[in-house]
């Protein structure tokens, strides 16, 4: 049975992504980054059309990836620490130093619940920014506050930029992907 509709993002993951000397891309283990609320991904890229006779003869396109957000409770400390690459001092105190100018490439997993089975997304070369600081007092009640990752989702050296399950995918993709 194929899925309909989609809603409910969960079981997002992050994988970081390491590149050998050998030009070789290898992941660590993905570990949960708990309390997703939204994404919010828009596919980067160009279209330049080439007109003849009157008409668009061709169209180059180009895919140069994915940005936007990734809006979560709390960002988790590992990520802090491994990808955004924020150090821990002897107090247990994260340190932003500005010395450390690149954050670390990673893999993002995520998926959606679907009416017949999940939606599984992975987008294998991304950066995330240093998120924002933001807050606010306290009215006539309390207010949920979320922090935001901006994430920039480009292509491997491969051309690779995202996969995603479908209707056809076996069972055992599933079994294993979080895995792998």
């Amino acid at each position: 049975m194929a899925n309909k509709i989609k809603y409910n993002l969960k079981n997002v993951h992050a994988a970081k992504l390491t590149l050998s000397d050998s030009g070789e891309y290898t992941y660590d283990t993905p570990k949960a980054i708990p309390g997703a609320v939204s994404i919010s991904l828009d596919a980067e890229g160009e279209s330049n059309p080439f007109y003849a006779d009157g008409i668009v003869y061709f169209r180059s396109t180009s895919n140069n990836g994915y940005s936007g957000d990734l809006e979560i409770a709390l960002i988790p400390e590992w990520f802090r620490t491994d990808i955004l690459r924020e150090e821990l001092d002897k107090n247990g105190v994260l340190v932003e130093n500005s010395n450390i100018a690149e954050t670390n490439k990673f893999a993002l997993l995520f998926e959606f619940d679907g009416d017949a089975k999940s939606i599984r997304h992975v987008m294998y070369n991304c950066s995330a920014s240093r998120p924002k600081i933001e807050g606010k007092t306290n009215e006539e009640k309390k207010e949920v506050q979320t922090e935001t990752l901006t994430i920039k989702a480009t292509p491997l050296s491969d051309g690779k930029v995202k996969a995603k399950t479908g209707n056809t995918t076996d069972a055992t993709v599933y079994a294993d992907w979080y895995k792998s």
